[in-house]
């Protein structure tokens, strides 16, 4: 993969930039969040460092999502949990807090490639719940006709829902098919995701809550 790595930090760049490299990917390596922007487009990949020194990381964020849906893992040293959920909520594929292991961050890229790649099972493309329509494979959400902009994480969450309407899916389920990871179940990840798919249709309905159990897509 063509990956691009925004870090500040020389000698973190470098190291990470050695392993990566060892792994065959190619790395693209800028300090700045101009260079991101610039650049991401031309990459299959973003690691984004939130502490750059011309604009904050989640600002670079937030234009990147206008503007592309390649996968972005937040590199940082906020551990905070408003800072987590902002990294999510702005549309993040993953969010890892520094230090870490390279063994762990080579894990996490793979995880999100294999579910960027991940074929959609066979079945229904179009789902419909009342007047919220979900392409499956255009990956589009409608409310009454308008298009709404979702996450590619958000998308993946109803997407999995809306592929079996009305049939729950536990919480380790949904994090293993959509972050990769069982054992995250204990985190508000999920919880946040569900929320702004409540918040960004209007419709509250639309994910019902089974509590101790899991999720499913509403079918009133």
């Amino acid at each position: 993969m063509r990956v691009l790595l925004v870090e500040d930090d020389d000698r973190l760049a470098a190291a990470l930039t050695t392993a990566l490299q060892r792994h065959g990917n190619v790395v693209q390596r800028v300090a700045r969040a101009h260079g991101c922007l610039r650049l991401a487009g031309e990459n299959d990949f973003v690691l984004l460092d939130l502490g750059l020194p011309d604009m904050d990381g989640m600002e670079v964020l937030r234009q990147l999502r206008r503007a592309s849906a390649v996968p972005v893992i937040v590199l940082t040293a906020r551990s905070g949990e408003r800072d987590v959920l902002r990294g999510l909520r702005g549309g993040a594929d993953d969010y890892l807090v520094k230090p870490f292991r390279t063994a762990e961050l080579l894990a996490r890229i793979e995880a999100v490639v294999r579910r960027g790649t991940r074929p959609l099972p066979p079945g229904d493309q179009v789902v419909e719940v009342g007047d919220v329509r979900i392409d499956l494979a255009a990956r589009r959400v409608t409310v009454a006709g308008e298009a709404i902009s979702l996450t590619r994480r958000e998308f993946e969450v109803l997407a999995l829902l809306a592929r079996q309407p009305g049939v729950v899916r536990s919480r380790e389920e949904i994090l293993d098919e959509v972050w990769g990871d069982p054992f995250l179940s204990a985190s508000r990840s999920l919880d946040v995701h569900v929320a702004c798919l409540r918040a960004k249709t209007g419709r509250p309905e639309l994910v019902e809550t089974l509590r101790g159990t899991g999720y499913r897509l509403g079918v009133r």
